[in-house]
Order: structure tokens, then C-alpha cells, then sequence
């Protein structure tokens, strides 16, 4: 059979295999985790049957990349300017950022510091042999002052369209302290007042659509892990075995060690409830590879645990694009050391100290921007002076660790917005540790209403009512998992919405 007919049989296969996806959610209810288990199981049995034939299959997975990124910039430019214009006066709005930053740092310091610590016992990267070949190219990474310059907005439209996240972050917060100076009296108030509901709904409307995108998660899994499969080699995975168990090491005791020492520390809360309350948010985030395609179950999931819903979204979006552990600080430290021993040469302890701190900087500067780790990388090597070409080594693991280094950044992000919110006396301790039930008030009386009453549909070309925030993204932590709030696309065919509402009525009684 000819690859033009093997690539037409992979796709078929593909298309089939989403259709038992298809499936096991709207029959059998199969939840979110168990369906990704799944497709990754069926994207390894594609790839390795169908091997350098699932062009056509993968189209899939980059159609779902493209769509995450298509959402990130409008994403956070709501999500920023949302969460900072509920924060109140300038003072505490002060406050929450410096925390916010000082901690977010902090996770990535320490998780630098366990990479190298980690590199030097294993003796990560020794005894591999590595030549630069001519034919390499390398990646250019601007030097410090045109770094900071790049990170201010220059053309708001270019930098969204470019997907140059730290400017547009910039921007929406330039934005949002602009709205907090002109409502300071009364009649500034009322004049932005609109905006601030035009800026709540567009905070709402892109949550949600990051979640349906988010709820295709278990077909694009199949097709991207069919993908690395299929054009993956083997021998050119055995040298770096020792790299990816280091790298999940370190991720592991950044993730359950390090990270809940920090929260016990600084926030004095039992560790254990943190997990709890992470569970969807981390799984989430393991099987998309994406901290910002995760933030809405992020912020779901802290607001459910306690943390104050202006405190959930402003730390949760800023942990998206800074202070990033798992990205900025075990890979590209692992890295380094990988490529230092390797190459047989004599660090110092200043030298590898100095190493943390650049790597430290250089988290600064590449926060947010496609492919992180392996910018992070790339800015760290040119900065000590290593060759940069040496990174394409770690192309076959990268894409495996991504999910760890994923889940430990949210994570450093959701513990963040704890710490955050006890030093501001907004977290409800009785809810984190669950002594009590979190109820969305708003979410409970519009479900309350809709189960007495049940109003007849709009009639066509009227619109529905728009309801609050709260009530629009009224989610149980498994339909969180789903991003699309139990139903395809999320469409709802009515008799979800009215067990939702009898289960509101059941909570708010």
C-alpha cells in the first residue's frame, strides 16, 4: 500500500476512534480524565501502526493548538482588566501584585535550585556523546535592553495578532488602572460604568469558549500523541532517558513537596485540602499543556476553595505568564547542567549560582510567548554561554515533560492565589478546609427561579437574558473537567440545565 493510502487509512482510523470518544461521553458518561487515559492509549496504537503516515491524522491536534492560541490574547486582556478593575482602591490592588510576584518568583527559584541540585547527583548528562553539526541553526534571542524594550506594547494589534503576550498583559493592566483613576468619583464612575460591564461579559464569553475548546481536549490528544509517536524515533530517545526521570523527579517534589511547604508556610493552612481542591485544575492542565487554556478552572476551582473571586482571576491569569516553575525553572536549569556535563565542563558553585540567577532573569523576560520551556532555554544558554544548538537534543522528551511542567505551573499559580488571599484576609478557611459547602449565590438564585417557574424559551430572534458571571459559568467541578459544562460544544439540550437547577435548589435548601 502506498504512503498516500496509509495516510488515508490513518485518518479513517482517527475519525473512527473519535466517534468511540464521541461515544463514551454521550452514552456511557465516561468522565473527562478516563476519556483523555483513552485517547492517549488509542494516539500510541495509531502512531505506532500507521509509523510516518498520520499527516493527514494530526491535523486534528494542530487545528485545536490553533484554536488555543486564537483565544489567549482577547482571554487575558478581559480576564486582566476584569480582575484589576474589581480589586478597589490602588493600595490594595499595590499590595495584592507585589505578593503576587514575590511568590510566583519564589516557586520558580526553588524550582530552579532542585533542578540543579537534582542534575548534579544524577550526573545528568554525563558520559553522552555530543558534536554541534554544521548544519544546526540556532535560535537568536535579543539582548537585555532590547528584551525589556520588548516586553512594553509598541502596535496593540500587532502584538495580539504576533500572540506577544507580556505587552498585551501590559496594556490591559495600563487599561484597567486607567478605569480605577476615572471612577474614583462618583460622576467617573458612572460614566465608565459600561465599559466595566462590556469588559465582566467579554470576561464571560471568552471563559466559556476557552472551556468548549479546552472539552475537545480527549481528540486532539489522540491526534498530537499519534503525531509524536509516529514520527518519533527511538534511539534518539534512549540518551535522554535519564533527563525525563530527573525532569518528572524534580517536577514531583516541586509539585508535592516544595510547593505545599511554601502554602503551609506562608498561609498556614493544611496542605492536603490544597490538592483536593487542585485535582480538576491539574489534570486539566496535564492532558491540554496549557496554563492558559486552564485559568477558568483555575479560578473555578480556587472560588470553590475560598480564595476571593477578584484575587482567583488577577493571580491566576498573571501565574499564566509569570513564575512559571516547571517552564522557567526545572527545564531549562535541567537542561544546562545536562549540556555543562556532557561537555566535561568545570562549574563552579558561583558559576551553577549564577546560573540560577540568570535563569531567574531570563524567566522575566520570555514569560508568556509560544513555546516557553524552550525559550527559556534557548535565553539561558546564550546568557552563560552555552551553545544554544544543544537544546534540539531535548526536542524528542520535550513534548512528554510539557505535561508535568504544565500541571506544576498552575499549580504554583492556584498555590500563589492562596498565600495571596490569606495575607489579604480573603480566604475563607472554612471552605478551603471544607467544612462547609461553597455555594454561588448569584448561580443559585437564577437556578432556584428557573425550577419554580421554568419560563417558556425566548421566542426566535429574541435573545435570552444575560445572567451574572457567576450564574453563566455555574459548573460542577466534573463539568469543569469537561470545559463545556456537560454538553457538546456547549449546547445544552435543556434537560441538563434543569438538573443543574434542582441540584442548586437541593444545595441552597
Amino acid at each position: 500500500m502506498s504512503d498516500l493510502a496509509l495516510k488515508w487509512v490513518a485518518l479513517g482510523t482517527t475519525i473512527a476512534l473519535f466517534a468511540i470518544l464521541a461515544l463514551l461521553h454521550r452514552r456511557f458518561h465516561v468522565n473527562f480524565s478516563i476519556r483523555v487515559i483513552i485517547a492517549t492509549a488509542f494516539g500510541i496504537a495509531v502512531g505506532v501502526v500507521f509509523k510516518g503516515n498520520t499527516d493527514y491524522a494530526s491535523a486534528f491536534g494542530d487545528v485545536w493548538s490553533n484554536a488555543i492560541k486564537a483565544i489567549v490574547v482577547p482571554l487575558l486582556v478581559f480576564s486582566v482588566i476584569s480582575s484589576i478593575t474589581g480589586l478597589g482602591s490602588s493600595l490594595k490592588l499595590r499590595s495584592i501584585g507585589i505578593k503576587s510576584v514575590v511568590f510566583l518568583l519564589l516557586n520558580t527559584l526553588t524550582a530552579a535550585l532542585l533542578a540543579l541540585g537534582l542534575g548534579l547527583l544524577f550526573n545528568v548528562g554525563k558520559g553522552f556523546s555530543w558534536t554541534q553539526t554544521s548544519g544546526t541553526s540556532t535560535t537568536d534571542v535579543p539582548g537585555v535592553l532590547d528584551t525589556l524594550i520588548g516586553l512594553f506594547p509598541s502596535n496593540f494589534v500587532g502584538n495580539w495578532s504576533e500572540n506577544q503576550v507580556v505587552p498585551v498583559v501590559i496594556f490591559a493592566l495600563l487599561v484597567a488602572l486607567a478605569f480605577n483613576q476615572s471612577s474614583r468619583t462618583d460622576r467617573g464612575s458612572r460614566a465608565v460604568a459600561p465599559f466595566k460591564a462590556f469588559v465582566d461579559a467579554g470576561n464571560v464569553v471568552f471563559s466559556k469558549a476557552t472551556q468548549i475548546v479546552v472539552g475537545f481536549t480527549p481528540y486532539a490528544t489522540l491526534a498530537l500523541i499519534a503525531a509524536a509517536v509516529s514520527n518519533s524515533v527511538v534511539s534518539a530517545l534512549l540518551p535522554l532517558v535519564t533527563v525525563l526521570i530527573v525532569a518528572y523527579i524534580a517536577l514531583a517534589l516541586q509539585l508535592f513537596i516544595v510547593q505545599p511547604a511554601i502554602l503551609s508556610a506562608a498561609a498556614h493552612v493544611n496542605p492536603l485540602y490544597f490538592f483536593k481542591a487542585f485535582w480538576p485544575t491539574g489534570v486539566v492542565a496535564f492532558t491540554s499543556e496549557s496554563s492558559i487554556g486552564t485559568i477558568p478552572v483555575t479560578v473555578r476551582q480556587l472560588r470553590r476553595s475560598g480564595v476571593s473571586e477578584d484575587i482567583a482571576s488577577f493571580v491566576a491569569s498573571l501565574g499564566a505568564n509569570l513564575g512559571m516553575p516547571g517552564c522557567a525553572g526545572i527545564w531549562p536549569v535541567l537542561l544546562a547542567v545536562f549540556a555543562i556535563q556532557s561537555q566535561g565542563l568545570n562549574y563552579s558553585i558561583g558559576q551553577y549560582l549564577l546560573l540560577i540567577a540568570l535563569a531567574l532573569l531570563v524567566s522575566i523576560g520570555t514569560v508568556g510567548v509560544p513555546g516557553t520551556a524552550t525559550v527559556t532555554a534557548t535565553a539561558l544558554f546564550a546568557s552563560a554561554g552555552l551553545p544554544v544548538a544543544f537544546i534540539a537534543v531535548s526536542q524528542p522528551i520535550s513534548q512528554i515533560v510539557d505535561m508535568g511542567r504544565t500541571a506544576v505551573n498552575v499549580a504554583g499559580a492556584a498555590n500563589t492565589a492562596y498565600i495571596v488571599a490569606s495575607g489579604e484576609h480573603e480566604l475563607d478557611r472554612d471552605l478551603y478546609a471544607q467544612r462547609r459547602q461553597w455555594v454561588d449565590d448569584d448561580a443559585a438564585v437564577e437556578s432556584v427561579s428557573s425550577a419554580e417557574n421554568e419560563p417558556a424559551p425566548a421566542s426566535e430572534g429574541e435573545p435570552a437574558a444575560a445572567g451574572s458571571h457567576a450564574a453563566l459559568l455555574h459548573l460542577t467541578p466534573q463539568e469543569s473537567l469537561q470545559g463545556t459544562g456537560g454538553e457538546s460544544c456547549g449546547v445544552d439540550d435543556g434537560q441538563h440545565s434543569k438538573e443543574s437547577a434542582k441540584r442548586a435548589v437541593k444545595e441552597a435548601a
